[in-house]
């Protein structure tokens, strides 16, 4: 069983799946709230999230049947960062083992991070060896030197400890903190993409998180601590409407396109303060949304270009997550991006696929299967570790013999 919460600024999504006799995840438990207590990705109010958590794990645990005692959990916010660095060490033996990945490893990421912050991931990109560039997996290669270059995404420790918090005030056990950028590309996007270079883009509520790929490995992360909410906002403030009703509004009848929009439509828009609803014309509506959307987009392109990756993604921009759904976004992101833009939705899901199937549940389905590699890495590391054990008896029984 693998549980993982996805606590949004939006909502809070917990799922259970269950890894099947021939390695495929499927989703047996769902449970979902909005959020409470949590603002462009940090924890504003510790308790009011403590609750979101308990609702949501409570309603997947019910439809699971069973009891979840640890997860793995998002985490989002401006304060993430990410830097690339270089790590060399000398090949010990004759070939490269997994022991020398590792302390190559470890020298890449021995580099000196300020007390505040923390490491998150560190992700392997490439290795050289010698004058061989470009190596994915060494081990078993020949050489005298090793050098490895990989991404370190760092994250603020307080940012981090509060939101752990919150999950363990619910009698859970925090398995792993992941980036919700890096889950979300477990769950949308194919290894085509990431070989010719995408740009995930997941818009949420309060934050938009951007993980750029190029070579099959992420060359970039980043944060943009604006997203859906500010589209709400404006809503409840030009249609002087309660900000629940903005939202629903903004669900179920704004388009990012005012052209796609015919001017005949009319919407019904709450009044507050018990005045009475007035009818608005739907296009009014996309008027609104449409520059908003614009900058959002603008913000990503920038984002993208900053990162000097604009020109390796060839397979162009995933977007996913819940602002990523309304109509005429994908149509308009193709305007801005000058590339093409499809919409992403987790990927080969089996059980409850009807409920999951859905860009709002791609960080939680991701979180679900980046917890499904880190199990199959311990059980690869306990039966190398297994039979080291079983060559050094074998080794020691020999010269006992002999």
């Amino acid at each position: 069983m693998i549980v993982s919460l996805d606590v949004g600024t939006s909502k809070v999504t917990a799922l259970i799946g269950e890894i099947m006799p021939d390695g495929e995840l499927s989703v047996i438990g769902v449970g979902m709230t909005s959020s409470r207590g949590m603002d462009k990705g940090g924890v504003n109010d510790l308790n009011l999230v403590v609750q979101s958590i308990q609702r949501a794990v409570n309603e997947a645990e019910l439809m699971a049947d069973c009891r979840a005692s640890s997860v793995y959990l998002n985490i989002s916010g401006r304060h993430i960062s990410c830097q690339n660095e270089n790590g060399m060490v000398p090949i010990n033996d004759v070939e490269v083992t997994q022991d020398d990945v590792e302390s190559v490893i470890h020298a890449a990421k021995s580099v000196p991070i300020a007390q505040e912050r923390r490491i998150l991931h560190v992700l392997p990109q490439e290795f050289v060896i010698d004058s061989q560039e470009s190596i994915k997996s060494p081990v078993g290669m020949s050489g005298v030197r090793m050098e490895s270059r990989v991404h370190i995404i760092t994250c603020a420790n307080d940012m981090a400890k509060n939101i752990v918090k919150a999950v363990e005030r619910c009698g859970l056990q925090v398995e792993s903190l992941v980036f919700s950028a890096l889950a979300s590309s477990h769950a949308v996007l194919t290894d085509d993409e990431k070989e010719l270079g995408v740009a995930l883009v997941d818009m949420g509520g309060g934050t938009i998180d951007i993980s750029i790929f190029s070579g099959g490995v992420l060359r970039h992360t980043a944060v943009i601590p604006v997203a859906g909410n500010q589209v709400t906002n404006d809503i409840a403030k030009i249609f002087r409407t309660p900000l629940s009703h903005a939202e629903d509004i903004k669900v179920q009848y704004a388009c990012a396109l005012r052209q796609m929009v015919s001017m005949e439509d009319t919407i019904e828009v709450p009044s507050v303060g018990g005045r009475p609803a007035r009818a608005m014309s739907r296009h009014t509506l996309a008027e609104v949304v449409e520059p908003r959307y614009q900058e959002l987009f603008e913000l990503v392109r920038d984002e993208i270009e900053k990162s000097g990756l604009d020109e390796q993604i060839a397979a162009g921009v995933v977007l996913t997550g819940g602002t990523s759904k309304m109509e005429g976004a994908v149509e308009f992101a193709e305007e801005v991006f000058q590339m093409p833009v499809r919409l992403g939705t987790p990927l080969g899901v089996k059980g409850l696929a009807d409920y999951v199937d859905d860009a709002i549940h791609a960080t939680s389905v991701g979180l679900l299967r980046f917890g499904q590699l880190e199990l199959a890495e311990q059980e690869r590391e306990r039966s190398r570790h297994q039979q080291s054990r079983w060559w050094e008896r074998m080794k020691s029984w020999f010269r006992g013999e002999f």
